[in-house]
């Protein structure tokens, strides 16, 4: 790696203490991406039959949930994952960057800009009043690297043979209420209010739920 040109921007699923030491040590910067856990739930539950040999036939919802609510997945337990970055960003604020996917879909450029500075690389006033960041959200959608022909018929993102297309479905918040019944969200939901109970890391889907 030492000979690719600075900076470098690397994408990885492993949780903080899977990091090496020189990520954590170094001068680097960390964002981290999370989703609300039911979401992600349904999200893992499509990728996971993608990638599932077909002799094995494919994977319920009822098996997939179970599995998440153990924390029988990859890279470990959801709950697990999501706070190591997130007690790291509190106790490293300059060092880590904490996003919840929902609140960057629905105000994208707020949060592009708070991006910028914490990279250190803000934006001038005159990229601001000449709509750089407006077009930066707009090419940086899920819409429009959805359409991007590497991703429409392009392979190899994942496994050799794996369709790049498969990464995009729908980027839609609440997804997870066609799918999940009333007892799956009471379970999932009693599971996260006690794993993050104390964290101050919040979604506010348990607490619409808990109101209907």
């Amino acid at each position: 790696m030492s000979r690719f040109p600075r900076p470098l921007l690397l994408g990885t699923h492993m949780p903080i203490n899977a990091l090496p030491d020189s990520a954590i040590h170094s001068k680097c910067k960390i964002v981290y991406m999370v989703r609300n856990p039911f979401d992600t739930l349904v999200s893992i539950w499509h990728f996971m039959n993608k990638l599932r040999p077909e002799y094995l036939g494919p994977l319920s919802l009822e098996d997939a949930f179970d599995m998440y609510c153990r924390g029988a997945i990859g890279f470990g337990p959801y709950w697990d994952h999501m706070l190591g970055y997130w007690r790291e960003s509190l106790r490293a604020p300059q060092k880590v960057l904490f996003l919840k996917y929902e609140e960057v879909k629905e105000n994208t450029c707020f949060h592009l800009k708070k991006l910028a500075d914490f990279l250190g690389f803000p934006f001038s006033l005159e990229e601001d009043e000449g709509g750089a960041v407006e077009g930066i959200a707009k090419l940086c959608s899920f819409e429009k690297m959805k359409d991007l022909d590497v991703n429409k018929t392009g392979k190899g993102a994942i496994t050799a043979g794996f369709e790049n297309r498969d990464l995009f479905r729908k980027g839609e918040v609440g997804d997870w209420a066609n799918l999940l019944t009333p007892l799956m969200v009471k379970r999932l939901t009693d599971i996260m209010e006690e794993k993050l109970a104390g964290s101050g890391l919040t979604f506010g889907v348990f607490c619409k739920e808990k109101r209907s």
